[in-house]
């Protein structure tokens, strides 16, 4: 019986049996529900159970959260209206049947940034979550969408956002 706590040294395929990948990841069970996902020494711990690190779902909310997040910094800084702060909060509903998957996102973007107008931050979610995101653009294009921009302590409004959708691909 193989030791699932011991560093794994199986190198993963190097291509898909289709195609030529541009992200990778790897995920080695270590017993439980746990799991050690990603590439390298470049590694975070996933639990099916939510016990000692976020469930597979919590990942996929961190992943949205943390992608459109980062094109927001992206774009307000090339903008000279640099981010001070920032947090991020995902809140997902899912369906009460299998697969139980996500039907509704509600993300709040809680930034701080001298100069940064919130038509300015309004408009940097936007162009992420439909054009620059590669997480929130791979997940169904049926799943609701709404932002809610939090700029230096005055809360906005909710937003309903557009998802990336073919139709869009082919307008551009």
């Amino acid at each position: 019986m193989a030791d699932n706590k011991s560093p794994t040294k199986v190198k993963p395929p190097a291509r898909p049996s289709i195609g030529n990948p541009i992200a990778r990841s790897h995920s080695v069970w270590r017993g439980g529900m746990e799991f050690d996902a990603g590439v390298g020494e470049r590694v975070h711990k996933i639990d099916g159970n939510s016990k000692v690190a976020p469930s597979p779902v919590e990942t996929l909310l961190n992943s949205v959260g943390t992608c459109t997040a980062s094109d927001v910094v992206d774009i307000l800084a090339k903008q000279r209206t640099p981010v001070t702060r920032l947090e991020v909060d995902v809140m997902a509903t899912r369906r009460a049947d299998f697969p139980r998957r996500v039907m509704t996102l509600e993300v709040m973007y809680t930034m701080d940034g001298a100069g940064i107008s919130a038509d300015q931050a309004e408009r940097a979610i936007k162009l992420s979550i439909e054009k620059y995101c590669t997480v929130a653009a791979s997940l169904a294009g049926d799943i609701e969408y709404t932002s809610v921009l939090v700029l230096n302590g005055k809360h906005g409004e909710p937003v309903r956002q557009p998802m990336y959708s073919k139709r869009l691909e082919t307008e551009d």
